[in-house]
């Protein structure tokens, strides 16, 4: 996100689109999934197609630049009770809170809903290649990322993406495992893949051990 906000909420990128079909594609695989909260809508996209297909979608974002039902941090959604959804959303949102933040915004979210998905931003630069021959659905990718492996995020310092995101996956102390680890005392891991048509982004698949 650049930090001329206002300008950004008016932009669309394709990967708008490829991160909103990877987000009905996972709660689509849920079950009885009506009510969804949205944590950081953005440009509105994701929450345009789930009205459409018919969810109940509400909106909260701290910078009311987004236009969202509710001005509130995703670390104290206190406006919301006990499992009010069946499905919370926070799409490349939590990397934006320092580390004290982080723990607070997991119970938070585990709190008010019964699954949630988290996709969070996959550090350095990335080479990819593919293979799709057109036969049998066969579709397979190598993918390399390229950063600093001696690099370790304080957690307390916004150093990535424009002095923006806390941490992100692949740096020290913040491998997949470590962040499933973080994820362990609120949620089940159902599913966790990497994104191969938008490779920046490592999605979660989770389940609410309070209201799952």
């Amino acid at each position: 996100m650049p930090l001329d906000r206002e300008r950004w909420a008016e932009e669309l990128h394709l990967s708008n689109f490829i991160n909103t079909y990877y987000q009905v594609r996972d709660v689509q695989s849920l079950p009885a999934v009506r009510r969804i909260l949205v944590v950081g809508p953005g440009q509105g996209l994701d929450t345009a197609v789930f009205r459409w297909r018919g969810y109940e979608v509400t909106t909260v974002d701290i910078d009311p630049v987004f236009r969202p039902d509710h001005v509130a941090s995703v670390h104290e959604m206190k406006m919301f009770g006990d499992g009010r959804f069946d499905a919370v959303i926070a799409s490349h949102v939590i990397e934006h809170l320092a580390v004290p933040y982080l723990e607070p915004s997991l119970a938070e979210i585990a709190r008010v809903g019964r699954f949630a998905l988290i996709y969070l931003p996959v550090t350095g630069r990335h080479c990819q290649v593919r293979f799709m021959p057109g036969v049998r659905s066969i579709d397979r990718s190598l993918l390399i990322d390229v950063f600093n492996w001696f690099e370790k995020p304080d957690g307390l310092t916004p150093r990535y993406c424009q002095r923006q995101h806390f941490w992100e996956i692949g740096r020290r102390g913040w491998k997949v495992k470590d962040v499933i680890a973080r994820f362990a005392p609120h949620f089940d891991v159902l599913r966790a893949y990497r994104n191969v048509d938008w490779n920046v982004s490592h999605n979660f698949v989770l389940r609410s051990r309070r209201n799952g």
